[in-house]
């Protein structure tokens, strides 16, 4: 299958970060004395990640349903952003869509919404190998970890640093892809690249970095998250046709021909 194909190198940095901190989460459940089972069923059927982490303190505190509820609601509730965030891309996948939105993790989010499916390929099959791969990932680290729990025992402090670089290397990723096109765009118009060009195509990146920045300094880093993702957000909606690639590669193609 060639979208699997396409899909798989671009997964390898989730690769890294969820076989690791999945292997970290079996061993947390394990050695808190829930069954092996356990912690590979919740990476099939709940696949939250950070929640899964909390859900070992949650299951063996006591019983209050509605305070699971609102901690399950504020860990999650950056997936609502985004969900919006993917409605576009999402649009017309057809009977592989309520799968999309079920994986919609962190990392598969960068994945996908960063992706150039490859010419020839399909766009929902892609979107679900990368998806599917994602998962598969996070249930194979939680089961050796499950497996090997309960002989293997070291301090995992720190290991959660792994999403951190993760997502850098995506980040850095996107950077250079956005510097290339640039490139290819501004030598068929025929012109120089200005810091105007820059800032256009680096506009999501950068709306990211000031969002997130301001946030933190006003909310702290406890609290940030939430409002840097509704911020950010905000700014992407309001100028989302000056960051559009393709409205980008219009103009500056379509200026370096207007001067021939």
């Amino acid at each position: 299958m060639k979208e699997l194909k396409a899909a798989f190198p671009e997964t390898i940095p989730v690769l890294a970060g969820y076989v690791f901190l999945g292997i970290t989460y079996g061993i947390l459940m394990v050695t808190n004395g829930f069954p092996v089972y356990l912690p590979v069923l919740t990476a099939l059927v709940l696949y939250t990640g950070s929640l899964e982490f909390l859900m070992v303190e949650i299951l063996q505190s006591a019983f209050h349903p509605a305070a699971a509820l609102a901690t399950a609601f504020m860990v999650g509730a950056r997936h609502i952003f985004y969900g919006l965030s993917m409605l576009s891309k999402y649009r017309g996948t057809g009977r592989v869509k309520p799968y999309l939105i079920f994986a919609l993790t962190d990392e598969t989010f960068a994945v996908n919404y960063s992706a150039q499916i490859p010419e020839g390929c399909s766009r929902a099959k892609y979107y679900f190998a990368v998806s599917a791969l994602d998962q598969c990932y996070w249930v194979t680290g939680t089961a050796l970890g499950a497996l090997f729990g309960s002989w293997i025992t070291f301090n995992t402090q720190g290991l959660d640093f792994i999403m951190t670089t993760m997502f850098v290397s995506i980040f850095m990723n996107q950077w250079v892809n956005d510097s290339d096109r640039l490139k290819e765009w501004v030598d068929a118009s025929g012109r120089k690249i200005t810091w105007k060009d820059r800032l256009r195509v680096h506009g999501g990146e950068l709306t990211g970095i000031a969002g997130s920045a301001i946030c933190l300094l006003l909310f702290g880093p406890d609290n940030f998250m939430i409002p840097s993702m509704v911020l950010v957000l905000a700014a992407l909606t309001l100028f989302r046709k000056q960051m559009d690639p393709v409205l980008i590669e219009k103009a500056l193609v379509g200026a370096g021909r207007g001067r021939a």
